[in-house]
């Protein structure tokens, strides 16, 4: 029986169905976790193939490649250096679990299958995996170690039957994507854990962007007074080591770091800059282009790309109109100057003219309405697409969720693009968060210190600038009383008069709603981006297009 064993947290960034590039990324931390002396390597959640592998993971090829690179891992730690938990999708008896590896001694010692499948918001498991039978605990080197996957945390009772089995360590990989306080909400359910059974807990977290889903890492350790012994940090790759030992109460850590946690808008923000970064980069992107209008929406996005991607990989296009104003053009000057970005002028008027030359018979005496207007929201996409086919940029998109909820925005015009970097962010956020940007060099960025949204973007009102004289208020309500609206419609599922009792205008919050609903042909549409909210548009909010109900 052991009384000591190091556990390294090993905090990585995979890529889904880059097999290959899992594997290296795996043995870089098994490598760093035997140079401070680990015994044992815990990775997250299905670390060879990527998490979520979604379909991918039917496919027979995918999972024999996954398979291999298990075996060879394992075959490797005959060297006699630390054992690794790693997640892989395993195949038995026919049928394919989302499993936790011990590779040990140059085998595969042991195999614990994820019980507890998630089938609601952005997780629908139970589609890919069949689930496991309540797991046994593990022994390692003289020590019962209690596997939880993920999910597995989230309820009593697999923790429950591990600690009745004898567990004496409660080990939980994970591929737990980011939203605003969830890392408290874990933090709650690991503790909750932990006073049940008595026992110590470990949780590691994936970290990196995969299409929609940020997944920020922070992994930690909880000793079984649920005292915080390990922390590591949101948004950033760590490998780092725990030496417990065995007392007379039973195990205890000691000589982990403890990272600051990331809060408020900090976190956020770092969800945003490593979401875009990751889509960037892992899909091959050698930059981005946007439009560069002088507006608030526009100037938070390109700040978030060159935190990201750093000022050498970012374009900027300001696209004027015979109604864009003075303001505008010098405050996306300004902007630009101030993030380092190049700034390129594509005047639209040319265009506007060609099509009201082409549809002049087609329109007739009627009088411009939205369609001249989508006109031209159009043909600054077509410009940036244009661009991004000539040069290789991706188009990054630039509306916020406030604008995607009612449908104010342009289908094939400002929400072409590769990737809506505030897909999911409110309108009151955005402001929020631009400011916060203002005052802070945020961690790992790649972009100047100092202010970079100009303080009249952030003082001035809102315009798309299609019309004379155009705010965004003439079609909308104050983006205060929108957003509270939407997030009781779109994250709590309230209905109109649950909204009318917190004292919202009924006409309004009417409004808003039959607004919602029409757009949701828009959303289907739109290009992905960073969830950050308890409930964002795409595969957690799938309402039909085609909706009779009035509610």
């Amino acid at each position: 029986m052991s009384d000591r064993l190091a556990i390294a947290l090993a905090q990585i960034n995979p890529t889904v169905g880059d097999v290959a590039g899992n594997l290296r990324r795996v043995r870089q931390a098994r490598a760093e976790a035997a140079a401070a002396g680990a015994d044992l390597v815990v990775c997250p959640e299905l670390v060879l193939a990527g998490y979520p592998p979604e379909d991918l993971v039917l496919n027979p090829a995918f999972q024999d490649r996954v398979r291999a690179a298990a075996e060879a891992l394992a075959a490797e730690t005959a060297d006699g250096g630390p054992a690794l938990l790693v997640g892989a999708p395993w195949r038995v008896d026919g049928r394919l679990y989302n499993a936790a590896l011990l590779l040990d001694a140059g085998r595969v010692a042991a195999v614990r299958r994820k019980h507890d499948l998630p089938n609601h918001g952005v997780f629908d498991e139970k589609r890919v995996f069949a689930a496991g039978a309540v797991p046994g605990p593990i022994m390692f080197r003289g020590v019962r170690l209690g596997v939880m996957v993920c999910e597995d945390m989230w309820t009593p009772d697999v923790a429950e039957t591990l600690q009745e089995s004898g567990a004496e360590i409660l080990i939980v990989p994970n591929g737990s994507p980011y939203e605003s306080d969830k890392a408290d909400e874990r933090l709650g359910l690991a503790v909750a854990r932990v006073r049940e059974t008595g026992l110590p807990l470990v949780y590691v977290n994936q970290v990196g962007g995969q299409d929609e889903l940020v997944f920020d890492g922070a992994s930690f350790a909880l000793d079984a007074d649920c005292t915080l012994r390990a922390q590591l940090p949101a948004f950033a790759e760590q490998v780092a080591t725990g030496v417990w030992t065995r007392g007379a109460d039973g195990w205890s850590c000691a000589a982990a770091p403890l990272a600051a946690p990331a809060e408020g808008m900090a976190a956020t923000y770092g969800a945003l800059v490593l979401g875009l970064r990751d889509y960037v980069d892992k899909n091959g992107f050698p930059g981005v282009v946007l439009g560069l209008s002088g507006g608030i929406d526009s100037a938070l996005a390109a700040a978030v790309a060159v935190d990201a991607l750093g000022p050498e990989r970012v374009r900027a296009v300001m696209m004027p109109s015979p109604f864009t104003s003075q303001d505008s053009l010098d405050d996306a000057a300004d902007c630009a100057r101030r993030l380092g970005i190049p700034l390129r002028t594509i005047a639209i008027a040319p265009a506007m003219r060609a099509f009201a030359d082409m549809l002049a018979d087609a329109f007739g005496d009627r009088e411009a309405d939205a369609s001249e207007e989508n006109i031209q929201a159009r043909a600054r996409g077509v410009t940036l697409m244009a661009l991004s086919n000539k040069f290789g940029d991706m188009v990054l998109s630039t509306g916020n969720k406030s604008e995607m909820s009612v449908g104010y925005a342009t289908l094939y015009g400002d929400l072409c693009g590769g990737y809506a970097v505030l897909k999911d962010v409110y309108k009151t956020t955005v402001y929020a968060l631009a400011r916060w940007r203002n005052a802070v060099a945020p961690a790992g960025g790649r972009g100047p210190a100092g202010p970079v949204v100009p303080d009249r973007v952030l003082t001035k009102a809102p315009t798309a600038e299609l019309r004379p004289n155009q705010t965004d208020q003439d079609a909308l309500p104050p983006y205060a009383v929108l957003d509270a609206i939407l997030k009781g419609l779109v994250e709590e599922e309230r209905a109109v008069d649950d909204l009318v009792a917190r004292g919202h205008d009924r006409e309004t919050v009417q409004r808003v709603r039959r607004m919602l609903d029409r757009a949701e042909y828009k959303r289907r549409q739109a290009p992905p981006g960073a969830k950050i909210t308890r409930r964002a548009f795409g595969r957690e909010r799938r309402y039909p297009i085609t909706n009779g109900f009035c509610g």
